[in-house]
């Protein structure tokens, strides 16, 4: 691509972002939303976290499910979720399984 290209694409692409998101505050006064679409949107950030995150804790390097001991993702997975169960803070779950993940991967990785 030449370099021209590469600016259009990118301010199209900035145009785009621009007019989805703002199209809820230029005419989100205008359109109601069903009360039960509203309460499947609360949803929608659980679960695009979700599939942001399962596929890199249960799938290996070259794709296939992996479901065992050794992969130290979903241990670091499991033991910040029980975390979470019993403390109820998200930032210290964060940073539990990130220190958590840490250090399996120094003492067995």
């Amino acid at each position: 691509m030449a370099d021209w290209e590469i600016w259009v694409t990118i301010g199209v692409l900035v145009v785009a972002t621009a007019a989805t998101r703002s199209s809820f505050w230029l005419i989100g006064h205008h359109i109601t939303i069903p009360k039960r679409v509203q309460e499947m949107l609360r949803y929608a950030p659980a679960c695009a976290l979700a599939a942001i995150i399962a596929p890199d804790m249960l799938l290996a390097n070259t794709g296939e499910l992996h479901l065992d001991w050794s992969n130290l993702k979903l241990v670091a997975g499991v033991a910040s979720i029980v975390f979470y169960l019993v403390r109820r803070n998200m930032l210290q779950t964060i940073v539990f399984g990130m220190l958590f993940f840490t250090g399996l991967r120094l003492l067995l990785g």
